[in-house]
Parts: structure tokens; C-alpha cells; sequence
């Protein structure tokens, strides 16, 4: 059985979710303000569905909390057209987002996926050590250096440079990047990668405006220069 943090202020669509999730055989832990979701989060759920308007402690400050300490999977609740809100909760580390008003099948598909991600990625086995244009990857470790300096990345950052890294030289097309790091159900448009591409190479360029290790081909996807 999953277990689910929910955290939403609205008291009928809680109860609503909290019916749905039940009915799919999730635990679930449903809470209605910020410092009630920090208090449930122990011990870690196996994904966390967190509104950002909630009371005496936003969203926004939730997840970076969160991410703190933790890598479990966290999709944000939003509402439709709130774009500047949604580009920040990918900043401080969401996986993923769904727009209110959503549907239930694609609530519980993007559930599902993350969790399934988050499984994965705990029991996966360490890799060798990545290394490409000044860039070190240790998996088992969650370590990445540039140019000798350790840098932090979140979860989903972290897997995103490790596939490219992977394939360094050859080009990714975005399909291919969402698919491998979000999974072959994702559903939702594009711009929670273009966040996370974003965020990456302002931590691993010396000039993000102008990146020389991850670099756009334009109409095409994304490549990692392979230069030793």
C-alpha cells in the first residue's frame, strides 16, 4: 500500500481526494495548512499532493522544506493559469504539477507515475561514476561535481544530468527526456522540463546565458558535450 500526503484547505475537495485515494488502495494522510503537513510528513510518504495556497505556511515553503531533507516525489495542486507559481514550485524541487480544475484519471495517473519513479529510483543499483566536460556524476553516492566544486541537486535534476550524461554527445529530444525522467505516462505540456533544464545549467555553467555543456539543438532537443 502507497501512502499519500495530501495537503489542501479546501475541506470538500480534501475529503473528496481523500475518498478517491482511499478507493484506489492508498493510506492516506490528509492535512489542511503547511505546519500540519511538515508535522504529518514523518514518516516519509511515497508522494506528497500539496496545494500552494494553503494556510500559515505556503506551499511554496512546504516543498522547500521538503526538499531539505527529502527526495520523496511531491506534485503540486494549482490553480489553472497560474503560471508564475507553477515555474517556482518546480524552482524548489516539485516533480510535477496538475492544474485545478483536473481530471480524476489523470490525477491518479500522474500519482501512480510518481511513485513508481520514486520506487525506482531507491532500489536502483550504483552505476559507474559519470564523467563529461568538467562534470562528475557519482549515482550511488548522489554527488555531482563541476570543475572539482560540489554542487546539490534535487532528485529530479540530479536524474536529468545522469541521462544526459549517459548519452553524452548524442542529442535528446524532449519526448525522450520526459519519458525517461517523468515516465511514459506523462501527460502534462512541457514546461517542467524546460524548468529543470533551466535550473540545471544555472548550477552547472559558468555562464548559464551561454551554456557549453548542455546545449540546445534547436528543433531538435537537448546534448551534453562529451569533452573527456
Amino acid at each position: 500500500m502507497s501512502t499519500v500526503l495530501l495537503v489542501e484547505d479546501d475541506d470538500t475537495l480534501r475529503e473528496a481526494l481523500t475518498y478517491l485515494l482511499r478507493r484506489e488502495g492508498h493510506d492516506v494522510r490528509a492535512v489542511a495548512d503547511g505546519q500540519a503537513a511538515l508535522d504529518a510528513f514523518a514518516p516519509p510518504p511515497d508522494v506528497v499532493l500539496l496545494d500552494l495556497m494553503i494556510p500559515v505556511i505556503d506551499g511554496i515553503e512546504v516543498c522547500r522544506r521538503i526538499r531539505a531533507s527529502s527526495d520523496v516525489p511531491v506534485i503540486m495542486l494549482t490553480a489553472k493559469g497560474s503560471e508564475a507559481d507553477i515555474v517556482l514550485g518546480l524552482e524548489v524541487g516539485a516533480d510535477d504539477y496538475v492544474t485545478k480544475p483536473f481530471s480524476t484519471p489523470e490525477l491518479l495517473a500522474r500519482i501512480r507515475s510518481a511513485i513508481r519513479r520514486g520506487r525506482a529510483t531507491a532500489k536502483a543499483k550504483p552505476d559507474d561514476v559519470l564523467k563529461a566536460s568538467g562534470v562528475t556524476l557519482d549515482i550511488a553516492r548522489h554527488r555531482v561535481t563541476v570543475d572539482g566544486a560540489e554542487v546539490k541537486l534535487p532528485l529530479r535534476e540530479f536524474e536529468l544530468l545522469a541521462v544526459l550524461m549517459r548519452h553524452a554527445g548524442r542529442v535528446l529530444t524532449r519526448p525522450q527526456l520526459l519519458k525517461r525522467i517523468w515516465g511514459s505516462e506523462y501527460i502534462g505540456d512541457t514546461k517542467t522540463l524546460d524548468v529543470h533544464i533551466r535550473r540545471l545549467r544555472e548550477k552547472i555553467e559558468p555562464d548559464p546565458a551561454n551554456p557549453k555543456r548542455l546545449v540546445t539543438l534547436r528543433g531538435l532537443g537537448y546534448r551534453f558535450e562529451d569533452a573527456g
